[in-house]
């Protein structure tokens, strides 16, 4: 690349990390202005090292996935930690995020996925970007800020596996404003069905469920924890798919449930009547619930040889949504996300490597048969 000044190969390597980035996007990770950053796109097409920018249709069923994209870092301590000095550890690191982990395992299984969210104009906000663009994913709204970290969260664990502390670096998704995602307009607009974490503000989440009720994508969400469930409006309807556990729901209802699946079913229908079009309600062993207006049924786990259970609540997500966009069934669909999330569990991993297709109907036999319904 003799022939291109400096401000041409760095801009000739963003293009090539993201082909589909908008020029004011690559303009703020240089430095530049916006007419600088098209002088220099001409200059290299004059020069044959692009080809311009292509129009594409969006892919039939596109899953466009908003939220969380996270370097998970964990420190496994080899003696007792004792405070105030260095303590040896094994130390790991991940890509995390509840939306980022969807989308993997979406990607994975075949769906067309375009990823929207905010990491910093940092070394690991560029490896999120690879690394999910190695899979397939469109990160063309992957914002990277340049004046923001990339979210961290790091876990500090004693020898035998328990947590001393876990620290969270997650400032930056406050600036995913309504504002922000407006640039992401086309991609959700194009969308089959778009997938939120509530790592998002409380106004974007407000935001996003009017355009669903505007739009013509069907929108599903995930809770996250008990404080960020409080972050959904009082008035949920708009919101199509809203996956959370009981805990989540208790929040949310400011009110306690038993841990049984008569209670599960009872904070289910109040999510319904609070707007909801269908809950997926999980508690540990217990599974899940699946309710809608027509009422509610039973979901049990699938039996595994847990390894790690880190991502398997993402991976039953991603499961459920993409059996759903094909068949429409959300009780089976749910039950290909229990199988998913326990196929998750069996590796160290929080995406389990072998994802796919083909890796699922391989285990299908796994899922226990419906009442009246024969095993094959």
């Amino acid at each position: 690349m003799t022939d291109l000044s400096e401000p041409e190969q760095a801009l000739l390597a963003l293009i090539r990390e993201n082909p589909f980035a908008g020029q004011q996007q690559m303009a703020d990770q240089l430095g530049l202005s916006r007419s600088a950053v098209a002088a220099h796109v001409v200059r290299l097409t004059e020069k044959g090292h692009i080809l311009g920018r292509g129009y594409l249709l969006p892919q039939e069923g596109r899953v466009a996935v908003v939220g969380g994209a996270v370097i998970d870092r964990k420190y496994i301590a080899r003696a007792p930690l004792i405070a105030g000095t260095s303590n040896p550890v094994e130390g790991m690191r991940s890509f995390g995020g509840v939306a980022r982990n969807v989308s993997e395992n979406l990607a994975a299984l075949g769906a067309g996925v375009s990823f929207v969210s905010a990491v910093g104009a940092d070394e690991s906000g560029r490896d999120l970007a690879r690394h999910l663009g190695a899979r397939g994913i469109d990160v063309a709204n992957l914002f990277q800020l340049p004046d923001e970290r990339t979210a961290e969260y790091a876990a500090i664990l004693e020898p035998g596996g328990d947590l001393a502390y876990g620290i969270a670096d997650m400032a930056i998704f406050d600036r995913m404003t309504p504002e922000l995602l407006a640039n992401a307009a086309p991609s959700l607009a194009a969308a089959r069905l778009v997938f939120v974490d509530c790592n998002l503000p409380a106004a974007t989440l407000a935001a996003l469920i009017e355009q669903r009720r505007a739009g013509r994508f069907e929108l599903a969400i995930d809770a996250v924890s008990t404080p960020k469930v409080k972050k959904l409006p009082g008035d949920l309807s708009g919101v199509d798919l809203l996956f959370l556990n009981l805990d989540e729901a208790s929040a949310y209802l400011e009110s306690s449930f038993s841990i049984n699946i008569n209670s599960m079913e009872k904070a289910a229908k109040a999510l319904i009547e609070a707007g909801a079009s269908a809950v997926i309600l999980t508690s540990g062993a217990l599974g899940a619930v699946v309710a809608n207006g027509g009422g509610a049924s039973h979901v049990p786990v699938v039996a595994a040889r847990p390894v790690d259970m880190t991502g398997a609540g993402d991976a039953m997500i991603a499961g459920t949504l993409h059996h759903y966009l094909h068949s429409g069934a959300l009780h089976e669909a749910v039950r290909r996300g229990a199988l998913i999330a326990a196929l998750t569990t069996e590796s160290a991993a929080s995406v389990h490597p072998q994802m796919s297709p083909h890796f699922v109907e391989a285990n299908l036999h796994r899922l226990a048969p419906i009442e009246g319904e024969a095993r094959v």
